[in-house]
């Protein structure tokens, strides 16, 4: 969320002490967004976030008072309450980051942003709240004074007037004026002098918090350091890893090498066991070989001998095909020959019916 300067004037509740009061004379200058940190109170070294996330930080005004304070509020929680004096100084530690030292609270701020463009803006409205600040303060300084000698220059009139005259009313009431302006000189005096004490403590805690902050910024310088290194040993563990991945992928790679090589193995085992089946069937043959041989022979000889009477068949076969042929023709033949015979035959027998029948006609005249 970017830096606005729009203002704002509903009424916030800020911490004060033991219990909370609403604020209605302030009025928001501006207004951003950033994560929220507290220097550690043990180490002086270390930040602790204050809030989970962004919160809204915001520069209030005090009309009544004529001064300047940093408000962030986390839910119901006031993270931060600052009033800004002109010993403060906004120091940016990074692109992202910047801190200030608060005396009063005892503590260092240090506020994480989104954009280097929003640091720079909290960062010149800082400055400029600053010399405000400073203004303000010299001019109530200056106020004080003119109070103090103002009162001082009231109660030396007051006591020649009053060496002069006694009985005059107007003398009475400026005697009352006159006491009244002491107890206010008295308590101006009393006042300038707890300043004065407040500033010694401020000046001494502000020496403290710059040593704080120097040790804070030769911790930053430190952390960078072993951010630097950490970066580098990330990044060789990076490599490491990519040269791990290879590594696991060739590995990969030669365990299903491995495998598919098992697999071949034991196909191979198994045809091995079945070339071994096949040469002791084999060997159980050979055995039996002399014995096949011989027979081998036995069938041989039984073969030409049944080739050679096979021939004397086909001899036979031949003979007996030529005298078929011979037969054929032969009982072709003499079916020409006994056709002949029979037309021959015939012609006999019916010359014997006309000898019968002349016969009869013979034996029937006589």
């Amino acid at each position: 969320m970017a830096a606005t300067g729009a203002p704002d004037l509903r009424p916030i509740c800020v911490e004060v002490g033991p219990g909370a009061r609403w604020v209605g004379r302030e009025q928001p200058i501006f207004t951003t967004r950033a994560h929220v940190f507290q220097i550690d109170p043990n180490t002086k070294k270390n930040w602790m976030p204050a809030s989970k996330q962004a919160v809204t930080v915001s520069y209030f005004y005090d009309v009544t008072r004529n001064s300047y304070r940093i408000i962030s509020v986390d839910g119901a929680k006031v993270i931060i309450n600052s009033t800004i004096t002109p010993n403060m100084t906004f120091t940016k530690t990074s692109q992202k980051f910047g801190q200030w030292a608060d005396s009063r609270a005892n503590t260092v701020f240090g506020l994480g942003f989104s954009s280097e463009q929003q640091l720079t803006k909290f960062a010149e409205k800082f400055q400029e709240v600053k010399e405000a600040a400073k203004i303000a303060k010299d001019k109530t300084q200056e106020k004080i004074e003119t109070s103090s000698n103002h009162s001082q220059a009231s109660s030396l009139n007051g006591t020649d007037d009053e060496k002069a005259s006694h009985a005059s009313p107007a003398d009475t009431h400026l005697k009352s004026e006159n006491d009244k302006l002491k107890i206010a000189l008295t308590q101006s005096a009393a006042n300038v002098k707890k300043w004065e004490i407040e500033l010694q403590t401020l000046r001494e805690s502000n020496a403290r918090l710059t040593t704080a902050l120097q040790e804070s910024a030769a911790s930053v310088e430190q952390w960078k350091r072993q951010f630097s290194v950490c970066r580098d040993e990330n990044d060789r563990l990076r490599n490491k890893i990519d040269e791990l991945e290879e590594q696991c992928s060739e590995i990969n790679r030669e365990k299903e090498k491995n495998t598919q090589l098992k697999r071949r193995i034991e196909e191979l085992e198994a045809e091995l066991r079945e070339k071994e089946t096949e040469l002791k069937d084999l060997r159980k043959q050979s055995e039996i070989i002399p014995q096949l041989m011989s027979e081998c022979e036995y069938v041989s000889e039984k073969l030409e001998a049944a080739e050679r009477d096979n021939q004397n068949l086909e001899d036979k076969v031949r003979s007996l095909k030529t005298d078929i042929e011979e037969s054929k023709y032969r009982q072709r033949h003499l079916k020409v020959e006994l056709k002949s015979f029979l037309e021959v035959l015939d012609g006999k027998i019916d010359d014997l019916h006309d000898f019968r029948r002349g016969l009869s006609k013979l034996g029937t005249d006589n």
